[in-house]
Parts: structure tokens; C-alpha cells; sequence
């Protein structure tokens, strides 16, 4: 990827995809980056970048 709008294209794949991997609960989503970083191509600070924004939206796209 070679910028933001780049990431934000993509954003909601690689949400739903760590939405998929949580609910496997096969892993810690902590270290849910790498998964990230192979599945979709990205930088590594690319993929640790949208799990902390997936992380700090969780919340408020999956209200209780």
C-alpha cells in the first residue's frame, strides 16, 4: 500500500476479516497484525495501524 486512501479502501475487508479471526478465537487479537500484514499484502506498521483502528471502533460497530 502506498498511503491512506489506500488503507481506507481496503478498511472494511480487513475489519470484517479480524471480525472473522475474533470470532474463530483462535488467537489473540494482540497479535492479530501479522495475520493481517500476509492476508492483504501490507506493510507491517500498514497492518498494525488498521487492528489498532479496529480496535478502537470495535466498540461502537458491535454496541451490546
Amino acid at each position: 500500500m502506498s498511503s491512506m486512501s489506500d488503507l481506507d479502501i481496503i478498511k472494511d475487508d480487513v475489519f470484517v476479516f479480524l471480525d472473522r479471526v475474533r470470532d474463530s478465537g483462535k488467537i489473540n487479537m494482540f497479535g492479530a497484525a501479522p495475520y493481517v500484514q500476509e492476508w492483504f499484502g501490507l506493510k507491517k506498521a500498514e497492518a498494525q495501524f488498521l487492528l489498532g483502528e479496529w480496535m478502537r471502533t470495535f466498540d461502537e460497530r458491535h454496541p451490546a
